[in-house]
């Protein structure tokens, strides 16, 4: 029985929760459960609070018992992204210089879902700083893809990606500021969305205008998607600009088809962006899916000329600004790729800062004139499979040898540095029986249409049902910490 609770959506898990059909210490007993069956295959989990998270979970069935106000995730078991801080649970960063960290107070989002009535039960695993696209660090080790053992759970969300799959839980959340939320969902079958600016409040206390980095959901359905947006999106006293959506703008039915809506689709972004040929198939899959329930979908990408400098170096600069001083204090203990962007965002000159703002202006001005002809941009969700796990990064795409680390992801940069929301949806397997994804763009706080779109495509395929086979039969994943591929430069997330 409880494994068959964990099959189950969050939306349908919180329906049986507020009508005391399960209570929160099975939920959460059974995801513990799950975790000690399924983790020592995959490393996804790497902190657990037992004993904290069965008192939670007490708390919350009292607190029902009572008949209080409850929130939309009330009694709902979920662990937190190992880069998000929670008050009183060791919150690591996968960075040796946090290794022994304990937060006195959480991070907003994980405030928005305690408030919510979230039980937390522990930490996923995360690139050190959330920095790369393929989830590995020296103090966790690798966390590797349910459907494949062998293969990436792709970052730096790849843990809560992996523990979405695995059945551990159903939803969680992820950030995303260079495909941390896309490209894990590509990887693992799953959805993820990262929202416009502010939906979710992702505050600063050192630039309370940046923009690049999101926070946002995963999940194995879009209507558990849009149940988190309901319980963290709205205003945020510590930001500058508020965003024109709240909570109350996600759900809805979803359109029976998408007759009159304009989809444009590239495979190479207009850029020649290299991409493998199982990805080229998942979207072409897609775009069968979508003519089929009506779509009008032609050939036809934004000009994203300008997006690899603002990404590049917006990027740098924030790394600069938030870990700039650890780095300078203590560098022996944070990766060469951190080290690498913080030094190049420490090098950027007033000139072209200046020049990076102009180029953010340029491209939004190209994106107008791109979505006054269409309402969505459909393109690959990664530009590859899942690659070997005991690699950083893959050495090349599609042919074409990888320059930096940027390279093999930049599908998902080009996308950022627009600022647009992006829903990413399962797509189908490859013929070697691997998950592939697609990305699905709108237009700047048109969200909650872009949900119910991704709704209607999930509707028609299905994809994220299929669950991985085998997993629990007691392999232990190899957690060391050294990778074929070791740099001491590059690009990161």
């Amino acid at each position: 029985m409880m494994t068959d609770l964990l099959e189950q959506s969050a939306t349908e898990l919180t329906a049986l929760l507020a009508a005391g059909e399960v209570s929160s210490r099975e939920l959460t007993q059974a995801q513990l459960d799950r975790i000690a069956a399924v983790n020592p295959s995959l490393n996804a989990i790497v902190t657990v609070d037992e004993e904290g998270a069965m008192e939670r979970a007490h708390a919350a069935d009292q607190a029902l018992t009572r008949g209080g106000p409850t929130g939309p995730l009330h009694g709902l078991p979920m662990t937190h992204k190992d880069t998000h801080l929670v008050a009183g649970m060791r919150s690591t960063n996968g960075s040796p210089a946090l290794a022994d960290h304990m937060p006195g107070r959480d991070d907003v989002i994980v405030a928005r879902l305690r408030a919510a009535g979230v039980v937390a039960t522990g930490k996923s695993n995360v690139p050190e700083f959330g920095a790369g696209s393929h989830t590995f660090n020296e103090v966790f080790g690798t966390t590797v893809n349910p459907y494949a053992p062998t293969r990436s759970a792709g970052g730096s969300s790849g843990g809560l990606a992996a523990a979405l799959a695995a059945r551990i839980q159903p939803l969680g959340e992820g950030s995303d500021m260079g495909g941390s939320v896309r490209i894990p969902a590509s990887f693992c079958n799953v959805f993820g969305f990262r929202p416009s600016v502010g939906v979710i409040p992702m505050p600063s206390d050192r630039n309370a205008w940046a923009w690049l980095g999101r926070v946002g959901p995963m999940a194995r359905s879009v209507e558990d998607l849009e149940l988190f947006m309901r319980a963290t999106a709205g205003p945020a006293p510590e930001l500058q600009l508020q965003a024109p959506l709240d909570a109350a703008a996600f759900g809805g039915p979803a359109p029976e088809d998408l007759r009159g809506v304009r989809i444009g689709v590239s495979y190479d972004f207009g850029l020649g962006v290299p991409v493998e040929a199982p990805m080229l198939e998942a979207l072409d899959r897609t775009i069968a899916t979508f003519e089929a329930l009506g779509a009008t979908v032609e050939q036809a990408s934004p000009d994203l000329g300008e997006a690899d400098r603002v990404f590049g170096n917006t990027r740098a600069f924030d790394f600069a600004n938030s870990l700039g001083s650890l780095v300078d204090s203590r560098p022996e203990l944070v990766k060469p790729e951190v080290i690498w962007n913080v030094e190049k965002g420490w090098a950027l000159s007033a000139r072209e800062i200046m020049e990076t703002t102009a180029a953010a202006t340029r491209l939004q001005a190209k994106v107008r004139t791109y979505f006054a002809s269409y309402d969505y941009f459909l393109s690959p969700g990664a530009q590859v499979l899942p690659f070997d796990a005991t690699l950083r990064y893959p050495q090349q795409v599609a042919g074409v040898e990888s320059q930096t680390y940027l390279d093999w992801m930049r599908s998902a940069c080009l996308i950022s540095a627009t600022g647009l929301p992006t829903v990413a949806m399962p797509a189908g397997f490859s013929a070697s029986g691997l998950p592939t994804g697609v990305q699905l763009t709108g237009y700047h706080y048109r969200d909650p249409q872009l949900l119910r779109v991704a709704r209607c495509y999930e509707e028609a395929t299905g994809y994220a049902r299929r669950a991985p086979e085998g997993l629990g039969q007691g392999r232990v994943v190899e957690t060391a910490p050294a990778l074929a591929g070791a740099h001491h430069h590059g690009e990161v997330e």
